[in-house]
């Protein structure tokens, strides 16, 4: 049985624009110099955690204020577009989905907020305490527990880690991005194409 695991930020939600607005009022707080594009292109390389940990000023103090600033901004999140389609289709085909992201407990309410909750059987967010994408202890985690055919299972994200999380733990990627054995997509009723092929 054909199982997708999402990756949230980016790839089934719009939340980058809300990421630099709150990173923006967090550097801003600690009088830290911001410049947008080279922010962004940091985070979609690498993680906002990376970033945070990359300043002069304490990872936890920035941590909890960014958070807090994402939070205060859940309204303006999103969902990509095309994920409500997407969604409604895997279920038609009886196909499974899972989610693993790093975003906290926010991850919840969001699903509950965007009325896509009901579509995953599990959410394996920061709360689990796995180690960070690309290690694949999360994904390792999902398919133990539900017996999942490595051969039919799918990691779809936005970035190099998603891919590599997905190499990692054996399964197949999707991603927005052009990554060596991953298969691309521009929009997220790409997916249906591939899967229909398979």
């Amino acid at each position: 049985m054909t199982t997708l695991i999402w990756d949230l930020d980016g790839t089934l939600i719009d939340s980058y624009d809300v990421f630099l607005e709150a990173l923006s009022e967090t550097f801003a707080t600690f009088d830290l110099p911001f410049d947008r594009k080279k922010v962004y292109t940091f985070i979609k390389a690498h993680s906002v955690n990376e970033l945070l940990k990359s300043q002069k000023q304490p990872f936890e103090a920035l941590k909890t204020s960014f958070t807090e600033n994402s939070i205060a901004k859940n309204e303006k999140i999103k969902l990509m577009a095309g994920a409500k389609e997407v969604l409604a289709w895997t279920k038609k085909a009886g196909i499974e989905n899972f989610i693993y992201t790093h975003k906290g407990k926010n991850a919840y309410h969001l699903l509950e907020k965007l009325g896509i909750a009901a579509y995953f059987t599990e959410v394996i967010t920061s709360e689990n305490g796995f180690e960070r994408k690309p290690h694949p202890a999360g994904v390792n985690y999902l398919l133990n527990k539900y017996g999942l055919d490595l051969n039919t299972t799918y990691y779809i994200g936005d970035r190099v880690l998603d891919a590599e999380v997905a190499h990692r733990s054996g399964i197949h990627s999707i991603n927005f991005l052009a990554v060596k054995d991953s298969q691309q997509i521009r929009h997220l009723t790409d997916i249906i194409k591939i899967l229909e092929k398979n």
